[in-house]
């Protein structure tokens, strides 16, 4: 990580010539601007920030501004909200000459944050956590596709008959990850120079399929290296004439892509989930009893959706149980290093909302003391434990009808990410796709 002065000095010494000024959007994407360095310094915008067109937590994926957000629309003008600097977040690009970035916390004007933008949803639930005497921590685990076109060339491939950098699946591989190790290496030590902490990579469960794992943090932090991780591996990926996708299900006839969490609450600077304490229970059994609900946070796309088949290593049910990769919910460590994974989130996951929406189901288990029902044992995709859902249109039902969400998390957030997957609904409704012509364009 780089301190305020660390990075004046680099600026003096025209070591960093640009800061990149960013927010997590709806989507997981970073977005802001590129602030020339000794304007940042002159101008004071550490601590001011910048400001951004409100629509920028309006938009489809296509930056289309979408009706019915009540935060910014064509009739209040669109306007702007300020992007304020966490200085704490501030680091070296390594992979990109000349350069910083920070991450900002979305206000409004009076310096009020913008309720629905997604780091700020995380750090309500946090608030709420830590005043409840728990700091949550959390690891997530990223999956991606490594393919040898370049994104120029995917896009004019309309995105079909990718080639995946190693032919044949790769899953602890290391002869055929060493095919790829000059771009894994440079994502490991870039990552590792920008301040994320990195534990180790490896080949997945398909042809070209990748991870690069990091060293677990508290959730906000978790959630900021994440959304910079992603956005970087991909700017590597680029720089090398290639392409990287965290999508959820780039192929109906791939493996999904993942993003394992992991999770565990700590107290006085030790584990509350060691020894599969009353908290662990109370905790895990508030994501049993919640999860479906909060689905639109954990599986936000139309695509998320397609990954959950059995035997596909994507769950489809929300049992429990140790150390069971089929399960929804599998509990991992030992002592002090006992946390719960949920296999549940695709690689296209916002991690802000679901770190919120994880924590929010927790501490609902925990306040309302909720008893964990006992672990499964076996295959749980031929067992009869409750399914996750297997649509988005399932997911903007159980939203609908809850109420647990709306409570802990705020009914402004809730309208606003039920508005975001109605359009995301409507959209792909709307679209007529390849299988469909393929289909009956001749034969129909």
């Amino acid at each position: 990580m780089l301190t305020p002065d660390e990075l004046r000095a680099d600026i003096e010494a025209g070591s960093i010539d640009t800061v990149v000024v960013a927010f997590t959007d709806m989507q997981g994407r970073l977005l802001g601007k590129r602030v020339h360095a000794q304007y940042f310094l002159d101008e004071g915008v550490a601590d001011h920030g910048v400001e951004g067109c409100n629509y920028l937590l309006a938009l489809d994926m296509e930056m289309e501004p979408i009706p019915g957000y009540s935060i910014a629309s064509w009739d209040q003008g669109y306007g702007d909200f300020g992007m304020r600097p966490d200085l704490g977040t501030l680091r070296r690009i390594p992979w990109l000459e000349g350069t910083a970035l920070v991450l900002c916390d979305v206000v409004w004007h009076d310096g009020s944050p913008v309720t629905p933008s997604p780091r700020q949803v995380l750090k309500s639930q946090v608030d709420r956590a830590r005043t409840a005497g728990y700091e949550p921590m959390f690891g997530s685990e990223l999956e991606f596709y490594l393919l040898r076109e370049t994104y120029e060339q995917a896009h004019a491939k309309h995105y079909r008959d990718l080639t995946p950098s190693v032919p044949y699946i790769l899953d602890y591989h290391v002869l055929a990850t060493t095919y790829d190790e000059p771009l894994l290496r440079q994502i490991r030590n870039g990552m590792h120079a920008a301040g994320i902490p990195v534990e180790s990579s490896k080949g997945e469960a398909w042809p070209g399929q990748q991870e690069v794992n990091f060293r677990y943090a508290d959730a906000v932090a978790m959630a900021d290296n994440h959304a910079v991780y992603k956005n970087g591996a991909k700017e590597i990926a680029h720089l090398n004439g290639c392409s990287i996708t965290f999508m959820a299900k780039p192929d109906h006839t791939w493996i999904g892509s993942s993003c394992h969490i992991h999770s565990s609450l700590w107290r006085d600077r030790e584990n509350a989930f060691a020894g599969e304490s009353e908290l662990f229970k109370q905790f895990l059994a508030g994501w049993i009893a919640c999860t479906r609900e909060l689905a639109v946070f954990l599986a936000p796309t139309i695509n998320s959706y397609k990954r959950y088949a059995a035997g596909s290593w994507a769950p489809t049910t929300l049992a429990w149980g140790h150390d069971n990769r089929t399960c929804g919910f599998r509990i991992v460590g030992h002592g002090p290093a006992a946390r719960i994974e949920t296999r549940i989130p695709g690689g296209d996951v916002n991690p802000y909302l679901a770190f919120a929406a994880l924590i929010a189901a927790g501490l609902y288990g925990v306040e309302q003391g909720l008893e964990l029902p006992a672990p499964l044992e076996g295959n749980a995709y031929e067992s009869d434990a409750e399914r996750f859902p297997s649509t988005l249109r399932e997911a903007i039902d159980a939203l609908e009808q809850g109420t647990m969400a709306r409570a802990a998390l705020g009914g402004d957030v809730i309208d606003h990410y039920l508005n975001y997957a109605r359009t995301e609904q409507r959209l792909f409704d709307e679209a007529v796709t390849s299988y469909e012509r393929e289909r009956l364009y001749e034969r129909g």
